[in-house]
This record gives structure tokens, sequence and C-alpha cells, in this order.
């Protein structure tokens, strides 16, 4: 028995043990895992007014994936971004993400989630940024690549063994391809022409038409804002927040 617990028994106060409150917070941070893909929520955490969220593995829309895949859900990302939006204590997103694309329109739509944001958002690109993944780190008000983190620009792929047999769907996969090409080049800085010829260039993918840019290349392109980290990420969005007139952020 130690010094404060005897003092603690010769007061006749009880001592409460932490093991029961230990226990509740593991069983809730295995909920949050289970249910949201991350350890914390907006709502547990007041003190902390800088919200992170993982984009990772492939981003899963209106088909569910396989269970051996590690994948992002949209219906789990976009409540999440909602509550931000609404919380006051909430004063910026940092969006880190490590993904090789996925589903057209739940990236999409995460995308324009971002974009239409009021509070400041950063994203950080590591490992890799892939196919419907640009989009989303475009989306923020700043982005930010790792040096070895890659893109992978090519034009849009069909899945599920779909085959173009009329015109009308082959019109439609233009139509999507086309909306992918637009809002890259409208919150990026590369020019449609050059996106599209990094999209359709032969001789870097074997069995594929497309270009993979590692971090440097895409700033150079404009794809991308900047090289950095984590601290240039957390620090560029601790600028925004000051800008916009919030108190500066911590990361949670």
């Amino acid at each position: 028995m130690t010094s404060e617990t005897r003092n603690d028994c010769l007061s006749g106060e009880e001592v409460q043990p932490m093991h029961k409150d230990y226990q509740e917070d593991k069983k809730q941070v295995a909920k949050n895992i289970r249910q949201l893909g991350q350890t914390d929520v907006v709502e547990q955490q007041p003190e902390i007014n800088i919200h992170t969220i993982n984009i990772i593995g492939q981003v899963e829309g209106h088909m569910v994936l396989p269970p051996k895949n590690k994948t992002t859900k949209y219906e789990h990302i976009i409540p999440q971004l909602v509550a931000v939006e609404q919380n006051p204590r909430i004063k910026g997103l940092l969006v880190i993400l490590n993904t090789v694309g996925g589903d057209v329109e739940a990236g999409l739509a995460i995308a324009e989630m971002l974009e239409s944001m009021r509070k400041p958002t950063v994203s950080l690109v590591l490992g890799g940024g892939h196919s419907i993944g640009l989009p989303i780190a475009v989306a923020c008000r700043y982005s930010i690549a790792t040096e070895t983190a890659t893109m992978t620009i090519h034009p849009l792929r069909l899945s599920g063994g779909m085959i173009i047999g009329i015109p009308q769907t082959f019109e439609y996969m233009e139509k999507m391809q086309d909306r992918i090409v637009r809002f890259i080049t409208r919150h990026s800085a590369i020019s449609e022409k050059r996106y599209k010829e990094l999209m359709f260039r032969t001789g870097d993918l074997v069995r594929d038409v497309g270009s993979i840019l590692m971090g440097r290349e895409a700033v150079s392109e404009g794809l991308i804002d900047e090289v950095g980290g984590l601290g240039r990420a957390v620090e560029k969005l601790e600028e925004l927040i000051l800008l916009s007139g919030e108190p500066k952020g911590e990361l949670q």
C-alpha cells in the first residue's frame, strides 16, 4: 500500500479505482474504430480544435468491398465533415491521404464536401494519393505531399466486368471523366490541357495509359501546393486558422 493510499484510508475517503474508467475508454475507442475507422470523433475531445480525418486504402462507395480490403467508407466520412462544419470548437480540418483510389462518385462526393466547407482545410498526401484520391487532395484549401508520395493520373477505368456495348454508356463514362478533370483543374494550378496530356501519356504505366508523379513533380506540375510533412501541414493549417480569425489550433 502506498503512502497516498494509506492517507486516503486514514482520512476516511474512498479510493476510486481507475481501472473501470480505463476499460470504458478502451470500449469507446474500439466502438469508434468499428463505426468510423477512427479512434476519436469530434465530440470526444472538446479541448482539441483541429480535427483529423484519414482517407486510406480504397474509397468504398455504393458497392461493399471484400473484407480483406482496407477501405474508407464514404458514409463514415460525410457525417464527420458535417460534424466538423457545425462544431464551433473545431477551427480547422487536416485530411491525411494514403489511398489507391476507389469509387468515383463517392470520392467526388467527399471532395465536393471538403471544397464547400467554410473552415480552413489542409490535405497531406502520404504514400499515395492515386486516382480519385487526387480530387480529394486538391479539394482542401491547401495541399501538401511528402517527397516520396506518389500520385497516379489515368483515364477513368471500368470495374466489375462492365463492358461498353452502346454509345450511351461510353458518353456517360466520358462525362464522368470530364467531371474529374474539371474539378482537379479548377482547384489546382494545372491546366486542363496539361492534365489530359499526363492522363493519356504512354510509357509510364506498363499495362495502362497515364502518369505517376512523385511529390516534387506534382508540385512542379501545379497539382499540389507544397512538399512537406506533418509538421508543415499543421503549421499551414494554423496559419489559415489565424487568417480566418479563429484561435490557433491543436492537433487531434
